[in-house]
């Protein structure tokens, strides 16, 4: 988790700050947490921990499992969510354009914004609903690892891309240390060909090619992403096939939602 401001910034609610950090706690494939897992992920004391969970119970952003002795997400953390997604034009418009690109490609194409250290998925299709290719929306993966990710700092201005990457540098230094090399690659990739890749740096059986909207929407910017299995012609020919349509149909993107 990234670390938090310092106290004496008179802005800054701390105590807002570290409720919220315990919702963050909670990874996809976990159900339930305890207040000792909180105090691990979170570095606060055992009696913080308490109180917050207690406060957010009551507010309906946790459930309490009274047998197991631990906490569940409830359903305001999903309420609070619904209103961003269901306000972003972008995703409607770029629908059509997203499906007709995951026949061509035979993979999935998704569309996705930083949150933090991580690249959320806000919008996805696929020509198979079972594959591996196609993230849920909500899902969650670190930006180092993604060609989302490298997408989404190289697409952004120099001073925003600064404070992302200190973030990162400090917030996740072992991703940062793996996975530098990909990202000085990928900034090349971008200034050269227009988009970022990954070979397997996410799940090895899947590439994957990235680009993102020519200016923010609603002050994010957002990141198309092509994914396919390896062993297709589709993997074999990501750069010269794959990257093309990508860059038409972000061009297209662009031009439906009145951003060029």
């Amino acid at each position: 988790m990234f670390a938090l401001p310092d106290d004496d910034d008179r802005q800054f609610a701390v105590t807002l700050a570290r409720g919220l950090e315990i919702l963050r706690c909670f990874l996809p494939g976990e159900r339930t947490l305890g207040n000792r897992d909180f105090v691990e992920r979170t570095g606060l004391s055992k009696a913080t921990v308490s109180r917050l969970a207690f406060t957010l119970t009551e507010l309906g952003y946790l459930r309490h499992d009274v047998e197991a002795r631990k906490y569940r997400l409830g359903g305001g953390v999903l309420s609070m969510g619904y209103p961003l997604l269901a306000g972003m034009r972008v995703r409607q418009i770029a629908r059509p354009f997203m499906r007709e690109l995951a026949m061509q490609i035979r993979g999935a194409v998704s569309l996705g914004m930083r949150d933090q250290a991580n690249m959320v998925y806000i919008e996805s299709c696929s020509v198979d609903k079972r594959s591996d290719t196609r993230p849920d929306v909500g899902a969650v993966h670190p930006v180092l690892r993604l060609a989302m990710g490298r997408a989404w700092l190289a697409g952004v201005g120099p001073e925003e891309r600064e404070v992302a990457l200190n973030q990162l540098r400090v917030g996740v230094p072992d991703q940062w240390q793996r996975y530098r090399p990909q990202l000085d690659q990928a900034m090349r990739d971008y200034a050269e060909l227009g988009v970022c890749v990954s070979h397997g740096d996410m799940q090895k059986n899947i590439y994957a090619v990235a680009a993102p909207l020519c200016a923010p929407v609603d002050s994010e910017t957002l990141v198309f992403n092509c994914a396919v299995m390896d062993h297709t012609p589709q993997a074999r020919a990501l750069l010269d096939d794959v990257a093309p349509r990508l860059i038409a149909m972000v061009a297209n993107v662009e031009s439906a939602a009145g951003l060029r």
